[in-house]
């Protein structure tokens, strides 16, 4: 996905690197000819292997929003919400970059749950932020502080409510290609199935670790859960009895899992 062009230039399609490091994940299928294995599975593993996504064009409201949305100066990346669910962060290098670039998140690619939440979820409350404490505002400058006091605790707010579980996730990075000082990377969850959403991605970093790029994709459950079957199969060297054992759960509850998850074709007929 990511190629070298002439000079000192690399041609990726956004967001395609994150699926495809999604779609890879333990792409090979079983490692050890396991009897419950098929052979198509031991000969070709997850092949061909799809997951469902749409084009920002289609999640309901989000054009509308991008042009009433106020650019503020400065600002180099948004973090798009679709019903109080992140769906998507992107950061840039530059606020001219910014500029050009906001009005292309209706050609990214977002998660089914964020196109579901578009479509069938209802308006999110306003919140309008008020100033309390009148009887200590005395002049403009009061007033100022007051203002700057009430924007840290939202800014506080959204870091620890609202995007904590893109934040607080430790994320495992596969290096896709290095030049100069700048590094690409994509990156996958640990795929916990704790409840929150989790997102994969690609960034660029430089030789210092700040972010110049950056574009992430919310997963949908279905995929967060096959992203935990699929570690945990792997965990267990692909032994169906230890990879239930790691589950908490009967093989038979195993096999059914592995259907419910579309990945039946590994599978020996019978089983």
């Amino acid at each position: 996905m990511a190629k070298r062009r002439p000079g000192d230039r690399l041609r990726f399609l956004p967001l395609h690197l994150a699926l495809e490091g999604y779609l890879a994940l333990h792409f090979g299928g079983p490692s050890t000819a396991w009897e419950e294995w098929s052979r198509a599975a031991l000969r070709d593993g997850l092949s061909p292997r799809a997951e469902d996504a749409y084009l920002g064009l289609s999640v309901r409201g989000l054009g509308d929003a991008l042009r009433v949305f106020e650019i503020h100066p400065d600002q180099c990346g948004v973090m798009v919400y679709v019903s109080d669910a992140l769906a998507a962060a992107f950061v840039v290098p530059h606020p001219d970059d910014y500029r050009l670039l906001h009005a292309s998140l209706v050609e990214d690619l977002y998660g089914e749950l964020v196109h579901q939440y578009a479509l069938y979820g209802a308006p999110v409350p306003e919140s309008p932020v008020r100033i309390t404490g009148e009887e200590h505002i005395g002049g403009l400058g009061d007033l100022r502080a007051a203002a700057l006091a009430r924007q840290r605790e939202w800014a506080q707010t959204h870091d620890t409510l609202f995007a904590r579980e893109l934040l607080d996730t430790s994320y495992t990075f596969d290096r896709v290609y290095r030049m100069k000082s700048f590094t690409l990377w994509r990156f996958l969850p640990p795929f916990v199935r704790d409840g929150g959403g989790q997102h994969i991605g690609e960034t660029i970093t430089d030789h210092k670790g700040r972010v110049a790029y950056l574009k992430t994709f919310r997963l949908s459950d279905a995929q967060i859960r096959r992203g935990h079957l699929l570690r945990t199969l792997a965990g267990a060297d692909w032994e169906p009895d230890r990879a239930a054992a790691s589950l908490g759960a009967s093989r038979a509850e195993l096999i059914r899992r592995i259907r419910a998850a579309g990945f039946g074709a590994l599978l020996k007929g019978g089983v």
